[in-house]
């Protein structure tokens, strides 16, 4: 197991391959964001300080370019089954399909 302590993460968007828990596992502070979000909403659950933005919902990509214009050291990533939009590949980091990696895998990666 990784020491992530101190590790902030916001995982926006519905979470149904437990990427969130699978982070937590592994020491990460998970901060979850749902629904049609919002700049406001990013900013309140402490996207300025967060060190990983994990998206699990492709059709909310716009918000990858409002997350990197926040915080320009922070790691994205995208773990969703759906391909993601061409406009956001430049600014991703790692992009994943949970039927291919499972969440703990992906979790203990991204903090090795």
């Amino acid at each position: 197991m990784s020491d992530a302590t101190g590790t902030q993460a916001i995982v926006a968007g519905p979470d149904e391959d437990d990427i969130g828990s699978a982070l937590e596992a592994e020491g990460v502070d998970v901060t979850r964001v749902d629904g049609v979000i919002s700049r406001p909403q990013l900013e309140d659950a402490g996207i300025l300080e967060a060190d990983l933005y994990v998206l699990t919902d492709v059709g909310q990509a716009t918000t990858i370019p409002i997350v990197c214009d926040l915080n320009e050291d922070l790691r994205t990533v995208v773990y969703d089954r759906q391909t993601v939009p061409e406009f956001v590949t430049a600014q991703l980091d790692l992009a994943v399909d949970p039927r291919l990696v499972d969440a703990s895998m992906v979790a203990e990666e991204l903090l090795a």
